[in-house]
């Protein structure tokens, strides 16, 4: 079984479809990149994984034991996030809060995990830099382990790389497909469809109002479209 399914999703707002017929799969370990124009319902879409916004028909439906507290998601940043006045450390701790429930404090393993992390991700030395004085990139692998501290099988990517410098643009992805390497699979909201094919193991492309593609990254890059918008650069890159 899937450890995420979706099928015959109709997805939109204030009664509107944004896009319609959507159906796809994701096994564990796999590396899934979103790619399509604006407004096609992109993010949307990952709103109604993490149960966000629910569809306006069809169904999303978790396997594999999956649920809603091994998901961690990083959305894309705004100009008020960018300028938050926590230390790094506090930002990564934040995404163990549900594990932490009513509790007052992180407990020890909550603290380790977060230690962790960001040992895992590189800015171990900058647990107690303030998070508003970092590069975009620091910050983006700050978040990055931020979401590591809420996922256990699941990591959902809204555009991480967005707004980076072509060389810490490149380290993102670099540690994104490591952590897939190391078991946890990915969901990825990517314009950059050149690099997604190259990193990523699946492709679903949504166009206006509905998938235009959905199978391997070797597949898309066969097909007309992948041929179209990612060229013979794609999986041969």
């Amino acid at each position: 079984m899937p450890q995420l399914e979706c099928k015959d999703l109709i997805l939109g707002y204030d009664g509107k479809p944004v896009i319609s017929g959507l159906s796809f799969a994701v096994s564990a370990g796999d590396y899934l990149c979103i790619v399509g124009e604006n407004g096609s319902g992109k993010s949307t879409l990952m709103k109604a994984v993490l149960g966000i916004k629910p569809p306006m028909s069809g169904t999303v439906r978790a396997g594999e034991g999956l649920t809603q507290n091994e998901i961690g998601y990083l959305p894309q940043q705004t100009v008020v996030q960018k300028d938050f006045p926590a230390s790094v450390e506090e930002v990564v701790r934040s995404g163990c809060l549900n594990r932490r429930g009513l509790r007052p404090f992180y407990n020890s393993a909550e603290k380790q995990m977060a230690e962790d992390n960001m040992e895992r991700l590189g800015i171990a030395s900058l647990a107690k830099h303030c998070y508003r004085e970092l590069s975009g990139g620091q910050q983006q692998r700050a978040l990055l382990a931020r979401a590591l501290c809420a996922a256990r099988k699941l990591l959902l990517l809204d555009e991480p790389v967005s707004g980076l410098d072509p060389k810490a643009a490149a380290e993102m992805y670099e540690t994104i497909s490591q952590l897939n390497s190391d078991g946890t699979t990915i969901i990825m909201i990517s314009h950059d469809i050149v690099s997604s094919v190259k990193h990523a193991s699946h492709i679903l492309h949504i166009g206006s109002r509905s998938a235009l593609f959905f199978g391997t990254k070797t597949e898309y890059a066969d097909s007309d479209i992948g041929r179209l918008y990612a060229g013979s650069r794609g999986e041969r890159a």
